[in-house]
């Protein structure tokens, strides 16, 4: 048996063994649009996981984790999806800033908050996205300027997803005056729960709020809190966006294989398996999701071919389960009580739309294939 496959069996017992008990009831909680789910017991499965050595599997030993290969990651990720365990609560603080500080960080601020990631002790949230400032994020306004040993943090971020639950937030700065676009911009580590920051939850058409803005007007981030050199902030931000794209999308698509084989099975129980539209459209489905594992596979796959494939490939199923279902997709179960109750189909159809906008929209993503991989003229800017 191979290191990958003895690796996976571990991974899978462990799962076996362990996602039993009261943690049995939270098999296919939270992720998104339902990230309000069980919030606290999963928190507490996050950290039982951590006592047992089982998250940022991917870091290296010297910081805390198993140093997984990326064979193995994957492994860990598919695994992890397939017993159906809950979504994480940390992925932000363990997929994205901690190998963001293992990079870019110094080694006082790997021994302060690796450490706490790992042990799922302190959550952290992505403070990049503003008004005016989403798929461009070149044109930030949040500016920073340092005082008396800290930076005084003035700006608002939005979309910010689970910044309720965080405890931090690494937030993208403008800290040169007078810079413009990529310039000028610094990388900082930013408590939340302080004076100055004020965290507001967006309402989304599920009616679920995992999306938030976050003011800050004042707020305070430790002047050693800066990843990397101050005004040069950018190519940090950027590799944090190559690890956002990493192994972990493998995970992903096991869960978009359980909710295509889910949908299969509702065509096939409401009879709409007799269309051969649709029929044709579960099957075109059926091949796009295997050419997304296989591209996922590949070392050499650009990142934003790889988001816009899966963003588009997922929207497209929410809108085939709403055909599926026919116009019982158009009714909510609810009742006077939650008159706004939404089904798992409705809830995907509706959630799924912010695939196409998140960590870069569909237009972001095609301006740089053509730009970055094909080497077409750039698209004129004001």
């Amino acid at each position: 048996m191979s290191s990958v496959e003895e690796f996976r069996t571990e991974v899978r017992e462990w799962l076996r063994i362990h996602l039993t008990g009261g943690f049995a009831a939270l098999k296919g909680r939270g992720g998104p649009g339902r990230e309000h789910e069980v919030f606290a017991e999963r928190l507490a499965w996050e950290r039982h996981m951590a006592a047992h050595g089982w998250t940022c599997v991917g870091w290296p030993v010297e910081h805390g984790g198993r140093g997984a290969s990326t064979e193995q990651q994957i492994a860990f990720h598919e695994e992890y999806a397939l017993a159906d365990a809950p979504a994480r609560v940390g992925h932000i603080g363990e997929q994205l800033l901690g190998p963001t500080l293992i990079a870019h960080g110094t080694e006082e601020q790997r021994r302060r908050f690796l450490p706490p990631i790992r042990a799922a002790r302190e959550l952290w949230c992505q403070g990049y996205s503003e008004p005016g400032a989403g798929s461009d994020l070149a044109a930030v306004r949040t500016r920073a300027t340092l005082r008396g040993g800290a930076w005084s943090i003035d700006g608002q971020k939005t979309w910010t997803s689970l910044a309720r639950d965080a405890q931090w937030c690494f937030v993208l700065a403008r800290t040169t005056p007078g810079s413009r676009r990529h310039a000028g911009l610094s990388y900082l580590l930013v408590p939340l729960d302080q004076p100055g920051v004020e965290v507001r939850p967006i309402v989304q058409l599920t009616g679920t709020s995992e999306f938030n803005e976050v003011f800050f007007d004042g707020a305070r981030a430790d002047a050693a809190h800066v990843v990397g050199v101050p005004g040069e902030g950018w190519a940090v931000a950027m590799a944090t966006l190559g690890f956002e794209r990493g192994v972990s999308t493998l995970g992903q698509q096991v869960g978009f294989r359980r909710e295509f084989d889910a949908l299969v099975e509702a065509a096939r129980e409401c009879g709409a398996l007799a269309d051969p539209l649709l029929r044709d459209r579960l099957v075109r489905a059926r091949i796009g999701l295997d050419a997304l594992h296989a591209a996922a596979l590949r070392p050499d796959t650009a990142p934003p071919l790889a988001k816009l494939s899966w963003a588009r490939w997922h929207r497209d199923l929410g809108e085939l389960a709403m055909d599926v279902r026919g116009a019982a997709s158009l009714l909510a179960a609810g009742d006077a009580g939650d008159p706004y109750d939404l089904d798992d189909w409705q809830r995907l159809f509706l959630f799924s739309r912010a695939d196409t906008i998140y960590a870069g929209s569909d237009e972001i993503q095609r301006t740089l294939i053509a730009e970055r991989i094909l080497g077409l003229p750039k698209e004129v800017r004001a």
